[in-house]
């Protein structure tokens, strides 16, 4: 309470005014805090990111270098270090996910907000370089990884591999991270999904983005269109992912020259975000009792274990999650 009372305090004074409505925006699966605020009829967000846990300068920089790259990210309008605290302009309401479940998925909705997230990912890709963000390299990918074994396969299903078992996991990541190394490399939002993105004017408002990165040019495709928390035919997200990668080439960015292939490098980029995000909604459960993920962690054992099944390399641990999950496969004799 001491803290919200410290924001409400602040908020005030860069608003001018007091008594300021304030109310709950968002949380996300960090310490971060969102709330809206309304001044003079105007809305802003506050955020709250406790400077112990978060720190709001990465979220500062990249928010200048994607608004540079002509998409659409709040306005910082001011900001307190020392607290954690940052006054932003506000996006409105509405996340992706929100609009299209209340559209019931209709297509003509999908279509207009997924060509928009195209558009926007390919001009922050456009303006990408070397040097500026961190990379996304062979430690940070392999470090996502590793929270599979720890919080997904121990913690959650409580087993302890065999070192047969994790000598197959590990030959596995091997390849899906030589994979992941070996493409273009381009900004990477890394969490570009439908709750981080808004509908607004213009399409899309974009949040989240602090963790930003230099890496493979298939990850935030695979965000989206192997989104945790809402899933579309595959038919349907060849369709988007055609569309982007015609767009890139004629934006002349460096996607591979054949269309069989960046779908190899999607579906194997999708790979190790699953096997990451797997890891991270078991911690947020587990270690930070947050049970609300629970309920997305199927979808996305799914959309792994249907890319497990489609490449030789990768049916190993297809196997092994057989086994893990206690889903070997029962032979049965009828005379």
């Amino acid at each position: 309470m001491e803290r919200l009372q410290a924001l409400q305090e602040w908020a005030a004074r860069q608003l001018g005014g007091d008594g300021l409505d304030i109310a709950p925006a968002s949380a996300d699966a960090s310490f971060r805090r969102y709330f809206r605020v309304t001044a003079k009829g105007r809305d802003y967000i506050v955020m709250d990111a406790p400077p112990a846990h978060e720190d709001c300068r990465p979220f500062i920089a990249v928010a200048r270098l994607f608004g540079e790259a002509g998409v659409h990210v709040p306005e910082v309008l001011a900001q307190d270090l020392d607290q954690g605290f940052l006054l932003l302009s506000d996006l409105g309401h509405t996340t992706y996910l929100s609009a299209l479940n209340a559209a019931d998925r209709d297509p003509a909705v999908a279509r207009e907000l997924y060509l928009a997230s195209n558009d926007a990912l390919i001009r922050i890709q456009q303006v990408s370089r070397p040097g500026v963000l961190p990379e996304y390299d062979r430690a940070l990918l392999t470090r996502e990884l590793m929270l599979f074994p720890e919080w997904y396969v121990a913690k959650h299903l409580g087993v302890a591999m065999n070192e047969q078992q994790q000598a197959i996991l590990d030959a596995v990541f091997e390849r899906i991270l030589a994979n992941n190394l070996a493409q273009p490399q381009v900004w990477v939002h890394r969490d570009w999904h439908s709750r981080n993105l808004m509908v607004s004017d213009p399409n899309p408002g974009i949040l989240d983005f602090q963790d930003a990165v230099y890496g493979p040019i298939t990850y935030d495709l695979a965000s989206i269109y192997r989104d945790a928390y809402i899933e579309w035919d595959e038919e349907q997200q060849l369709d988007w992912v055609i569309r982007y990668w015609e767009k890139a080439r004629a934006a002349r960015l460096p996607v591979r020259e054949d269309f069989g292939e960046f779908w190899r490098d999607f579906e194997w980029m999708g790979a190790q975000r699953h096997i990451k995000v797997l890891g991270i909604f078991a911690r947020l459960y587990h270690r930070d009792g947050k049970d609300g993920y629970l309920q997305d962690m199927p979808r996305v054992m799914r959309y792994l274990r249907k890319v497990c099944a489609r490449y030789d390399e990768l049916k190993p641990l297809l196997s092994l999650l057989d086994v893990l999950e206690q889903r070997e496969v029962q032979v049965g004799y009828t005379f």
